[in-house]
């Protein structure tokens, strides 16, 4: 692995570094942080301490951060590097940087302390995903020119976003949704001139508080649409006459879909991993319509599913988790699961939440986002079948939860 010494002051030129070592950069001052390369890596996480092994080099939130330190680094074919770039912080400067050097994929958490409005109009930026808190100020982005093909993900609290200037090729929009489905559909908020983009997907967990459809009569452009989890008003899909694509994933619920020939224009469809009644009927509207007027694009109906297969693979909240750790999760569950089977008192529930969150205190990878899942799993273990004769507080359960972890 190679080292460059820090005695090296002088900047290298661009893209003359492609090794894997350890380099020292001035990237929020001399000397500030040495970088990593790793062999098959082209990815770089950016963003403050809290993030722990999420975040490659740790930046304070407010730091300004020297983005032209990543000139000299190119990938053994030539390319700039870090092809994908990870940001959590307050410094859009990485715009005015993308205006010489390309950025293949940005991802960007921004910490705001005020409102913001940030010019992406020059940037040769590809694609760019944007995860809003819900808290701080509200961003303003004037969006590429640029590129043909730019593609602008958002997901969290879209109402603190907004855009103007050239519409995305593609929209992906994943809003903040309870994880317990049994709230007020989400309704998105008003964005603007995004709504006259062609290709958008919205995306969900499949058994999450649903998505309302009532948003898309704000769409009247669109020729491709692709849903992915819980929505509902499907009904609404029917008013899209200009969609030519259609694509439905992770659904459990297709209650409302109109009939695919309600869709005119519509050459192109896929529904994997639906429920299993509309599936079937699916699968016959394919052929019915192929017999009339053949599809010109691919279509398929597969993996349709029964109600419990969604509770076993998405119900419990380990599903995003590292497959070792979920592993080691869902057997913690089991026990803790099998011995609320057996309990007759709120003593022995007590005993068995505190053994479930104590096997975590010493595994590493608890972060923020585990304990939450975790905290979560807790609920659902209260709420799961006993013998006490009386219901768990979920105050009660949640008690026991923060007094035994140490995470």
């Amino acid at each position: 692995m190679k080292e460059v010494p820090n005695h090296n002051q002088a900047r290298p030129p661009a893209g003359s570094i492609r090794e894997v070592g350890r380099y020292p950069i001035d990237l929020t001052g001399p000397h500030s942080h040495t970088l990593v390369i790793e062999p098959g890596v082209g990815s770089l996480s950016i963003g403050p301490a809290h993030l722990g092994r999420k975040a490659d080099l740790y930046v304070e939130p407010d730091a300004h951060i020297d983005w032209t330190v990543f000139d000299a680094f190119a990938t053994p074919a030539g390319s700039p590097w870090p092809r994908f770039l990870h940001y959590t912080g307050s410094d859009a400067g990485f715009f005015d940087w993308a205006r010489e050097r390309p950025i293949e994929e940005m991802t960007w958490v921004p910490i705001l302390s005020a409102d913001t409005v940030a010019d992406a109009s020059r940037s040769k930026l590809h694609a760019l995903h944007v995860g809003l808190d819900p808290s701080g100020g509200r961003l303003h982005l004037q969006l590429p020119k640029r590129v043909d093909y730019f593609r602008l993900s958002m997901s969290g609290d879209l109402s603190r976003f907004s855009a103007d200037g050239v519409r995305p090729y593609s929209l992906t929009l994943a809003p903040s949704t309870s994880r317990r489905n049994n709230g007020a559909p989400v309704l998105l908020p008003d964005l603007g001139e995004l709504h006259q983009v062609t290709n958008l997907t919205l995306r969900n967990e499949p058994l999450a508080q649903p998505i309302s459809l009532e948003c898309l009569s704000r769409f009247p452009n669109l020729t491709s649409l692709s849903l992915w989890g819980n929505f509902c008003d499907l009904d609404q899909l029917a008013c899209q006459a200009r969609l030519t694509n259609l694509e439905l994933r992770y659904m459990p619920d297709l209650g409302g879909l109109p009939p695919l020939d309600t869709l005119p224009l519509l050459d192109s469809f896929i529904a994997f991993n639906v429920e299993e009644i509309t599936g079937k009927r699916l699968r016959q509207q394919l052929k019915t319509r192929a017999n009339t007027r053949p599809w010109n694009g691919y279509t398929s109906v597969s993996k349709l599913r029964k109600p419990e297969w969604w509770a076993a693979e998405f119900g419990r909240p380990f599903s995003s988790w590292p497959k070792r750790l979920a592993k080691l999760a869902n057997e913690a569950y089991d026990v803790a699961q099998a011995a609320m089977a057996q309990a007759r008192s709120l003593a022995d529930a007590e005993a068995a939440i505190t053994a479930f969150t104590v096997r975590f205190n010493t595994l590493k990878g608890i972060e923020t986002v585990e304990r939450e899942d975790l905290g979560e799993a807790v609920r659902q273990l209260s709420q799961s079948d006993h013998l006490i004769g009386q219901p768990i507080p979920e105050e009660m359960a949640e008690r026991w939860f923060d007094a035994a972890r140490d995470y």
